[in-house]
């Protein structure tokens, strides 16, 4: 499943691409309504490029029914990004720690500066595929408002992270 999201920030295009790229901001994640505590597990720098491999724990519920086919301690995968500071761009992979014969993201986002206000937009891009016969669109359907949710969750986050830096 294609899937497109728009998430908006008070804050700057630049500031924003840059905030994602530092693996100090992951820890202030930890208390996301759907995945907590991100572990950075890798970080490096290349010119005006950098690279991200960060490890997700779902924290939320699961309905009974994918409780018998889905260990929830069994939903962790690993983000691994590029962020290209100059064109605020980052391209993704989602590679799970478990299920990987049933589950692939792929996906990329920008920062533009938004048109009538001040701050910026979060424009994302994705192709999302889960293989659970007769299911299948209702576990991406699901998986995609999350990630809607989880992207919303993080607008304060990044926020105040930025506002400390300032400060």
């Amino acid at each position: 499943m294609r899937f497109g999201l728009e998430t908006n920030y008070a804050a700057d295009a630049d500031d924003l691409v840059v905030a994602y790229a530092d693996p100090a901001l992951y820890a202030a994640f930890a208390d996301l309504p759907r995945a907590s505590a991100p572990q950075v597990l890798a970080h490096r720098a290349d010119g005006d490029t950098v690279h991200l491999r960060v490890r997700w724990f779902f924290s939320a519920d699961l309905a009974p029914a994918a409780r018998r086919v889905i260990d929830p301690a069994k939903l962790t995968w690993v983000q691994e990004s590029a962020h290209d500071l100059v064109a605020r761009t980052v391209s993704y992979v989602m590679v799970p720690d478990h299920y990987g014969d049933r589950f692939s993201c792929r996906g990329s986002y920008r920062f533009d500066p938004a048109a009538a206000v001040a701050g910026a937009v979060r424009r994302s891009d994705g192709d999302l595929r889960v293989k659970a016969p007769l299911v299948a669109k209702l576990v991406e359907n699901a998986i995609v408002s999350g990630l809607e949710d989880q992207l919303r969750a993080e607008v304060p986050i990044v926020e105040a992270y930025l506002d400390g830096l300032d400060g």
